[in-house]
C-alpha cells in the first residue's frame, strides 16, 4: 500500500475493536488459498458439466465483488462506495454456500471461515464508513 494510501487509512476514525492494518495481509492469504481450491472446484465442475452451470454464478460475482473492495475502498477511498461492495461480497458469498450444498457440502463447509471473515468485515466496513460520514 503506497504511503499515502495507509495515511489515509490510518486516519479514518475507526472502532476500538479494528484489528491492526498488518492482519489483513496474512488473513487474506489464508483465505485466498482456500477460494482459490473450493471455487477453483467450482468452476472444474460447471465446466465439466458435474453441476449446472448457474450453480457457478454466484462464486463469480463474489470474486468479482471482492477483488473490487481494494480499489474502491484504497484507490477511491470511498467508504460508502465500499460499504456497498462489501454487501455484495457477503451477499454472494451466502447465495454460493446455499447454491453448493446439495451438490458438493463440502465446499459449502468450506467457506466458513471466509464466510466468518466476511461478517467480521462488513461490519468493520459498516462502523468505518458511519463514523466517518
Amino acid at each position: 500500500m503506497p504511503d499515502s494510501t495507509a495515511a489515509w487509512y490510518q486516519q479514518l476514525a475507526k472502532p476500538s475493536w479494528a484489528p491492526p492494518s498488518w492482519l489483513f495481509g496474512p488473513v487474506w492469504t489464508a483465505l485466498y488459498a482456500g477460494i482459490a481450491v473450493t471455487f477453483g472446484t467450482v468452476f472444474y465442475f460447471a465446466a465439466k458439466g458435474r453441476i449446472p452451470a448457474l450453480v457457478a454464478l454466484p462464486f463469480a460475482l463474489n470474486l468479482a465483488f471482492n477483488f473490487a473492495f481494494t480499489p474502491i475502498q484504497f484507490g477511491l477511498r470511498n467508504n460508502v462506495l465500499a460499504a456497498v461492495d462489501i454487501l455484495l461480497v457477503l451477499g454472494t458469498l451466502v447465495w454460493a454456500i446455499l447454491v453448493i450444498r446439495p451438490f458438493a457440502p463440502w465446499i459449502a463447509w468450506a467457506q466458513a471461515p471466509y464466510l466468518l471473515w466476511v461478517m467480521f468485515a462488513t461490519v468493520l466496513q459498516m462502523s468505518i464508513t458511519w463514523m466517518n460520514r
